[in-house]
């Protein structure tokens, strides 16, 4: 059913069966869309009064992943350093770089782009830097068991296999 109105040589028609819209009705509601989606993203940036909760704690595998990268380039210094000794640290190196990488894919996180080559700093005693390594490995073993017992079950075969790696790397730097 259409009504129609006359007033001067204007004509104006509304509808009233229920299958159609009227043009103020379908204004109305574009207006309302436009107006949710110029606000939606001020409710993102907390305008509208979100709450204030502190940030969330950093991730208690945080540690174990800047960990990897001080061993990896640990190890890397120190085969520059000491050419006769980059067969035997270069592969230790460079677990420690895959764990590092495994632990940022984990994490969600990007890794630091690898610093400057070694400059070819003083060399110390061979056997004063693989004592070093040995401290420096049996700390970090420690680390990776206590963060295996802590992580969850989704974690731990990762943090497992760092330690156990770990762990691994003390033997072959004896």
């Amino acid at each position: 059913m259409v009504l129609t109105c006359a007033v001067g040589t204007r004509t104006t028609a509304q509808r009233t069966d229920a299958a159609g819209h009227s043009r103020r009705g379908l204004l109305r509601a574009g207006g309302l869309l436009a107006l949710g989606a110029a606000a939606a993203p001020l409710t993102g940036c907390d305008l509208l009064g979100g709450d204030d909760g502190p940030p969330p704690a950093p991730d208690p595998l945080r540690p174990l992943l800047d960990e990897a990268l001080a061993l990896a380039s640990g190890h890397r210094d120190a085969a520059a350093a000491h050419p006769e000794l980059a067969a035997l640290l270069t592969p230790i190196a460079e677990a420690h770089q895959a764990h590092a990488t495994e632990l940022a894919r984990l994490l969600g996180v990007a890794l630091p782009s690898p610093g400057p080559a070694p400059t070819g700093a003083p060399a110390t005693d061979p056997d004063a830097t693989l004592a070093e390594l040995r401290q420096r490995e049996q700390a970090g073993r420690a680390a990776a068991v206590t963060a295996c017992a802590a992580a969850a079950a989704e974690r731990a075969a990762l943090v497992g296999s760092i330690a156990a790696a770990r762990a691994t790397h003390l033997e072959a730097l004896k």
